[in-house]
C-alpha cells in the first residue's frame, strides 16, 4: 500500500469552466447584490465586442462602476481605487482581463470593507501587519493563460524603478468565490502575449512540481497541467483561433495557481521578483527565458551535490510527461525535458535579458534581491555565483 505523507491544501474557487460559462456572470454577480465593481485590463480584451458585451448585460440589473488597470497594478493604485470606491460598498468586485487586473482586483476586494493601504499587510515592505479581513467576495474571470492568479490567494503588486520591489499581499480570504474559464474569452490575446503568459504558466507547473513544498495534490495537478500544455502550448501560439488549445491553457494556467499557492515555486520565480521590480521586464519573458537555463542549472547542482535528490526523478517524470515518452529511463528523460525547455525557448522567441537594459553591472542586485519565498522552495540551495551565472548566461 502507497503511504500518503502529511499535507496541508488551501483552499480554492468554484471553478466554473467551458466554452460559453460567461453566460453564468450576471447571475453570479447578482448573487452578491446591486452593486459591483469591475476590474479590467487597459488592452485588447476590454475593447473587444465581447468586453462590451459582457458590460451591456452587467449593467442591466447592476449599478457599475468600471476600473481600468493598465499595467502591473502598484501600491498607490490599490490605495486609490479603495479610496474612491470605499463608500460605494459593493456586493463583489468583478476582474475581467489578464494577471494585472485579476491581482489588482484581488487586492482592491480584500481591502474595501477597511478602507486601509495594502502597505500595511504588503509582505516584505509593508508594516507586517496581520490580515483579518472581511474581504468583499471576488469573482475572477480571466483572458489570459499564464499567471494563474484566479485560483491563488496572492496578489501581486509592484513598485518598478530602481528601488522598486514585486511583492504579494496574500492571505487564504482574497481567494475568489467563484472564477469562470471560458477559453472564448482569450481567442483576443495576441500571439506574443499568448507564448509568454504560456511559459509562465510551464515554469509555474514545473517549478511547484519539484519543489520543496509540493505534495501528493499539488503533485496531481501539476502533472495534469503539464499534460495539457504538451500538446496546445506551441499550436496556441501559431493558432490562436483554435478554441481546444486555448481551454487546455487555461486549465493548466488555472491549475499552476493552485499548484504554486500550496507547493512554492523555484529560482526562476526568486529572480522575476527583483528583475520585474527593478526592470520593465513583462513576467513572462522573465519565466520564458529563464526556465531552461534554470531548470538545467538544477539538475547540474543535485547532479554534483545532492545525487539521490527526490526532485531528479521528478524531474525525470516531467520529461516523460511533457515529451509524451513514458517508456525513457531517467537520465534520458531529464535530457529530453531540457532538449523540450530548449526548443521552446527558441520557438516562441522569449527575448534575452538584455533587451531590457540588463547588463553585468546588474546583476550583483539582483542576486542579493532574489532570495524571497520563490528561491527558498527551489529543490537545491543554489549559491550566488550559480544565481549569477543563470542571469549571465540570457543576458
Amino acid at each position: 500500500m502507497a503511504m500518503v505523507s502529511d499535507f496541508h491544501f488551501a483552499a480554492t474557487p468554484h471553478i466554473h469552466s467551458g466554452n460559453g460559462k460567461r453566460a453564468i456572470l450576471g447571475a453570479l454577480v447578482g448573487g452578491f447584490g446591486e452593486r459591483v465593481l469591475l476590474v479590467t485590463g487597459g488592452h485588447s480584451f476590454d475593447t473587444s465586442p465581447m468586453c462590451q458585451q459582457l458590460l451591456e448585460t452587467l449593467s442591466e440589473h447592476q449599478e457599475v462602476r468600471h476600473l481600468r488597470v493598465s499595467g502591473e497594478p502598484s501600491p498607490s493604485l490599490i490605495d486609490a481605487a479603495v479610496n474612491e470606491y470605499h463608500h460605494f460598498d459593493p456586493g463583489c468586485v468583478l476582474a475581467i482581463g489578464g494577471g494585472s487586473a485579476v491581482d489588482a482586483g484581488k487586492a482592491i476586494a480584500g481591502l474595501l470593507p477597511l478602507g486601509h493601504s495594502v502597505m500595511e499587510y504588503l509582505e516584505g515592505v509593508g508594516k507586517g501587519r496581520d490580515y483579518h479581513g472581511p474581504s468583499t467576495p471576488f469573482i475572477a474571470v480571466p483572458t489570459t493563460a499564464g499567471t494563474g492568479g484566479e485560483t491563488s490567494k496572492n496578489a501581486v503588486l509592484s513598485e518598478i524603478g530602481d528601488g522598486g520591489f514585486k511583492k504579494s499581499f496574500r492571505h487564504d480570504m482574497l481567494v475568489a468565490r467563484h472564477i469562470i474559464l471560458d477559453a472564448e474569452l482569450t481567442l483576443s490575446c495576441p500571439a506574443e502575449v499568448t507564448a509568454a503568459c504560456g511559459m509562465d504558466a510551464l515554469t509555474q507547473l514545473l517549478e511547484s512540481y519539484v519543489s520543496g513544498g509540493a505534495n501528493p495534490m499539488t503533485d496531481a495537478l501539476a502533472l495534469s497541467g503539464l499534460r495539457a500544455i504538451r500538446d496546445a502550448l506551441p499550436r496556441v501560439v501559431e493558432h490562436g483561433d483554435d478554441v481546444k488549445a486555448r481551454a487546455a491553457m487555461l486549465y493548466a494556467s488555472s491549475m499552476s495557481g493552485i499548484t504554486l499557492a500550496n507547493a512554492g515555486l523555484g529560482s526562476v520565480h526568486g529572480l522575476a521578483s527583483p528583475l520585474g521590480a527593478f526592470f520593465p521586464i513583462p513576467h513572462g519573458v522573465v519565466c520564458g527565458t529563464l526556465v531552461h537555463a534554470a531548470t538545467a542549472l538544477n539538475l547540474k547542482a543535485m547532479q554534483e551535490r545532492e545525487a539521490g535528490h527526490p526532485a531528479l526523478a521528478k524531474y525525470a517524470e516531467a520529461g516523460r510527461v511533457l515529451c509524451d515518452q513514458q517508456g525513457l529511463r531517467d537520465d534520458a528523460a531529464r535530457q529530453l525535458l531540457l532538449d523540450k525547455l530548449q526548443t521552446w525557448t527558441a520557438q516562441l522567441q522569449m527575448q534575452r535579458l538584455g533587451v531590457f537594459g540588463i547588463g553585468e553591472a546588474d546583476i550583483p542586485r539582483i542576486v542579493a534581491n532574489s532570495r524571497g519565498n520563490s528561491m527558498q522552495s527551489n529543490p537545491i540551495i543554489l549559491t550566488d555565483e550559480e544565481i549569477a551565472g543563470l542571469i549571465r548566461c540570457r543576458l
